[in-house]
């Protein structure tokens, strides 16, 4: 594994909030963000991912392959927070039930924003490696 890589990955924000979560609990610190400011994160989130999914389908245009994974998104995105809020209303409330089912797709959110972060980098230091070798 290239090291550029896992510089890039451990230097990576969200990876540095998570490790500065850890030391401040482990310091049992009451660090604590100001309520205004996970609004703000989640709002910035929701707008990145939208103009950048946007961008990009301008960019290649709509096909049957894009529209078939746009539907099976939709549909995924649908029926992950519906199905586990009926598992988990088994064992909670309803309001318990809603908002962690509803947690799962905030999740999917930010694995689909780091995973594609991921894949851009990866791709940009394979064609920089492919380009050394081949040169």
């Amino acid at each position: 594994m290239d090291g550029n890589l896992i510089l890039f990955n451990i230097l990576n924000p969200p990876v540095l909030f998570f490790f500065l979560g850890m030391v401040a609990v482990f310091c049992k610190s009451d660090l604590e963000i100001s309520q205004p400011l996970p609004k703000l994160f989640s709002l910035y989130l929701l707008i990145s991912i939208g103009f950048k999914g946007g961008y990009e389908l301008a960019e290649s245009g709509i096909n049957a392959q894009i529209a078939m994974t746009l539907i099976a998104a939709v549909l995924m995105a649908s029926l992950v927070p519906i199905y586990t809020f009926f598992i988990l209303k088994i064992k909670l409330d309803d309001y318990n039930a809603a908002a962690i089912s509803a947690t799962y797709g905030s999740i999917s959110a930010v694995t689909f924003v780091t995973a594609g972060s991921f894949l851009e980098n990866c791709t940009f230091l394979m064609a920089d490696t492919w380009l050394q070798h081949s040169l």
